[in-house]
């Protein structure tokens, strides 16, 4: 991941974010978002992410990860990393997961 020589002070990096999740928020419509992330991120992180999306249905069914791994080739790493998350992250991904019916609801 790209690093800054100087990093930016956390209110910026912090208002950046929100402005990023604003624009986000404001595309309703599935194709639009994906056009955005396509203009916005390169091939290798939109790769990244739909790996780390597409073990998330499969940690919360609580399939081993080495199943998860031989089911859709992402890495244990990966694996691991996106369960720490759904663990002990914002909660984003089971938001996300509950919209979509992927997640029970508590």
């Amino acid at each position: 991941m790209k690093q800054r020589p100087q990093p930016l002070p956390s209110y910026d990096a912090e208002a950046n974010l929100d402005a990023l999740a604003y624009a986000l928020a404001t595309l309703t419509d599935p194709a639009e978002v994906r056009a955005f992330l396509e203009d916005l991120c390169t091939p290798a992180e939109l790769e990244a992410m739909s790996d780390r999306w597409k073990v998330v249905p499969l940690l919360l069914q609580g399939v081993p990860y080495r199943e998860i791994h031989d089911r859709t080739l992402v890495s244990v790493t990966t694996i691991g990393r996106v369960a720490r998350s759904l663990e002990r992250g914002a909660g984003g991904y089971v938001r996300a997961a509950r919209k979509l019916g992927l997640a029970e609801s508590h």
